[in-house]
């Protein structure tokens, strides 16, 4: 705890700025969160929550919660996540013929252990 009344102060005010940017920060991890799961299964809508995203960064970021140089790394790993461009149903497609070699190998490996 602190003894000096400016330290007192400052614990205070540090309690007060916390309780503030809770919120903004809880929104900056979520709306990350919500592009990337968008930019796996929809990425046309990954596309256009795209700029409320880089908003929410950007706001952070003029507050002081974000350093800029962190924002610009958030924005820029979001863009490529979306331009990738993969969606969950090609990998769907993808999978099968993965699952197909791996059992074949399986198999393989089996008959020349015994």
């Amino acid at each position: 705890m602190p003894v000096i009344k400016s330290a007192k102060k400052k614990a205070r005010q540090a309690k007060r700025h916390e309780e503030r940017n809770k919120g903004l920060r809880t929104r900056v991890k979520s709306t990350l969160k919500k592009v990337m799961v968008l930019s796996k299964t929809d990425v046309e809508a990954a596309k256009k929550f795209l700029p409320e995203a880089y908003s929410v960064i950007d706001t952070a970021c003029k507050k002081h919660l974000l350093h800029r140089n962190n924002a610009a790394r958030k924005k820029s790993l979001m863009a490529r996540q979306v331009a990738s461009g993969k969606t969950v149903a090609a990998a769907e497609k993808k999978a099968p013929a993965v699952k197909k070699a791996a059992k074949a190998e399986k198999k393989v490996v089996e008959k020349e252990i015994k």
